[in-house]
């Protein structure tokens, strides 16, 4: 690991433990089409221990140390199942006290925000979810070309 991937780690660690909310970029695509579609950021909340977190994107620490922001789709006991919505297979599973914060808003970079619970949120998930995988495979492999090759004019 690079010094500058520790101080920027030490920095991530240092904003969680002092602030109720706070704000990241989204970096990868395996969140795509909701999350990841360029320079929008996410405004997350910490999250109590015993806060229902079924269906919501949450964050927490990936057995390689990383921190991840991805959905919940099962809870076993205290086991957390997650998935990117952009990943047609691979699921994640961390216990429920590695969950680190909710997805409250994704803050455009005009400014303007959008409630993970407001209604037109609600109607994108459903629609992406209920979508069947090899349509969502297809979506999924247009928007990256789409995206490197914005990538590479830059």
């Amino acid at each position: 690991m690079s010094n500058i991937e520790d101080i920027t780690k030490r920095n991530l660690e240092s904003i969680i433990d002092s602030r109720e909310t706070f704000i990241l970029s989204v970096t990868g695509r395996s969140m795509l089409p909701l999350l990841g579609r360029g320079d929008s950021k996410i405004i997350l909340r910490r999250v109590s221990k015993d806060e229902d977190i079924y269906g919501r994107i949450a964050m927490f620490r990936a057995s390689n140390g990383h921190i991840v922001i991805h959905r919940v789709i099962r809870i076993e006991g205290d086991d957390v199942i997650l998935k990117g919505d952009g990943n047609i297979v691979q699921e994640e599973r961390c216990s429920r006290s590695e969950i680190i914060a909710v997805v409250e808003q994704e803050l455009y970079s005009n400014g303007d925000t959008v409630e993970c619970r407001s209604w037109q949120w609600r109607v994108k998930e459903q629609i992406w979810l209920s979508t069947p995988l090899f349509i969502r495979r297809y979506v999924l492999a247009l928007m990256h070309r789409w995206y490197d090759r914005k990538q590479n004019k830059r």
